[in-house]
């Protein structure tokens, strides 16, 4: 395997605090939905994460659709990204991902779109396949 980036971002004060980069390229307060008076101070993590997985899928959906001999154009990626409680106390995300492709039948869409799940990256972490280090600083 070869790493072809890597991108750096700080966190203070958890799901009500804020997200840096060093370069500043992204400087963020966040909102918390679970918590009165910080729901609209800013996107909540799942709303960014949301966002990411969306472009991420975008992408691959492109590649997908290349792949299949079925290029496409004006397509959207809509992410719906829900945070669940699970029953052991802890918590989960669940995700929906919707595609429009016009112009292609339904069923050569759900192909990319499969196609595009075994290979987005954002997917593969949601299966696990994701290399997580603990690094205590």
């Amino acid at each position: 395997m070869k790493t072809l980036f890597t991108a750096e971002a700080i966190s203070k004060g958890g799901r009500s605090g804020t997200i840096q980069t060093p370069d500043r390229l992204l400087d963020v307060t966040l909102g918390n939905p679970l918590e009165k008076g910080a729901e609209k101070r800013g996107p909540s993590p799942e709303l960014l994460f949301a966002g990411a997985y969306s472009a991420c899928y975008h992408g691959a959906l492109s590649n997908a659709a290349k792949k299949l001999g079925t290029p496409v154009e004006d397509s959207t990626v809509r992410a719906l990204v829900s945070l669940i409680e699970d029953d052991q106390g802890g918590y989960r995300l669940a995700v929906v991902l919707h595609a429009q492709l016009p112009g292609i039948d339904r069923a050569q869409v759900q192909r990319i779109m499969d196609e595009a799940h075994k290979t987005c990256p954002y997917s593969k972490a949601l299966r696990g396949d994701a290399s997580v280090m603990l690094v205590v600083d």
